[in-house]
């Protein structure tokens, strides 16, 4: 089974350069999209709960298109990359299921446990949720940045296995960080140390907006705010998770060696200019058969803000998520 091809990446002749790309990515008005969805909440075998947000075209039909999209660190149901490509897929008659990890978006004041990136079984079960919603549709995977880590590292530890890839057609990760050690200790480098210090305050903020809820958290907010992602997960994630260490949380939930087993047609994206997963992780790793890697030149961290080529508007990430999940995959 074979992927769609891509559309040569051209960037804005203003955003050249991966910063100035991610940054625009960021910012760049998208347009306000009201909420239509339907919040489902998905019961996990460890007792706690996510939520998936379900929005289904008027004109969808049983045994009609299902995506289901997977957002980044720090994002939820509501990101603007998230809330803009549903929007698109909907126009175009796919019922789309936006995942919120464990602990964020509409998950925040339900999840009792931490969230960390190995929780993958999680996306398992929201697929064997949305097989229970629409059981004769084939379901398009869509993973972002952390989420595309966790796509691919799902992906490879389910290898084979008939019962879990049932229904799977094919599966999109976009900028996934596959070894996060190394992505970690990148940022702290040169300008990487803006988007370091930026993500450990907002992680440090979630951890308290949570202490309610996770009752581990309340002692740990006793300690200073870290001022790295590595700190943050050294001193928080690893052991409120129950990993020896942050190496050894790092090593579980890093996908680069699972990667060759793999077998869902799958389709890795991302840019050599990006500035939070550099495109040399990908140059030694090895993927199975049914893995396709596509690195742009530019293009930056889920930016790819585009120059004028004939699509609705400049977000060419976007309209690759929907050629993906429109276009069946070919034998």
């Amino acid at each position: 089974m074979s992927l769609p091809d891509i559309p040569p990446f051209q960037p804005h002749p203003l955003l050249r350069g991966g910063n100035w790309q991610t940054i625009a990515g960021v910012y760049l008005p998208s347009g306000k999209l009201h909420y239509r969805a339907t919040k489902h909440l998905v019961d996990l075998s460890d007792g706690d709960q996510i939520a998936l947000h379900d929005d289904r075209p008027a004109d969808w039909q049983p045994g009609g298109r299902v995506a289901l999209l997977i957002h980044g660190l720090g994002g939820c149901h509501g990101s603007p990359y998230m809330v803009r490509i549903t929007d698109k897929l909907s126009a175009r008659g796919v019922r789309v299921f936006r995942k919120d990890l464990r602990g964020w978006g509409a998950g925040a004041c339900i999840a009792k446990q931490p969230f960390h990136a190995a929780r993958t079984a999680d996306i398992g079960a929201s697929i064997a949720a949305i097989r229970e919603f629409a059981p004769e549709s084939p379901i398009v995977l869509v993973g972002f940045s952390l989420g595309a880590n966790m796509l691919l590292k799902w992906l490879g530890d389910v290898g084979r296995d008939p019962i879990s890839c049932a229904s799977v057609e094919k599966a999109l990760a976009i900028a996934p960080p596959i070894d996060l050690m190394r992505c970690c200790r990148d940022l702290e480098r040169g300008f990487g140390k803006v988007y370091d210090r930026k993500y450990a305050a907002f992680l440090w903020g979630h951890l308290r907006s949570r202490q309610e809820v996770v009752s581990e958290f309340a002692a740990a907010l006793q300690q200073r705010p870290p001022k790295r992602i590595y700190e943050f997960d050294e001193r928080f994630t690893a052991p409120l998770g129950g990993f020896d260490s942050v190496e050894h949380y790092y090593e579980t939930a890093s996908s680069q060696h699972v990667l060759a087993d793999i077998q869902v047609p799958t389709l890795i994206l991302s840019a050599r200019d990006d500035p939070i997963v550099p495109g040399a992780v990908f140059d030694d790793v090895a993927l199975s058969s049914a893995v396709k890697l596509h690195l742009t030149k530019q293009g930056g961290h889920l930016g790819f803000i585009a120059a004028q080529n004939g699509e609705p508007d400049r977000r060419w990430m976007d309209w690759r998520v929907v050629d993906f999940a429109t276009q069946p995959a070919t034998s």
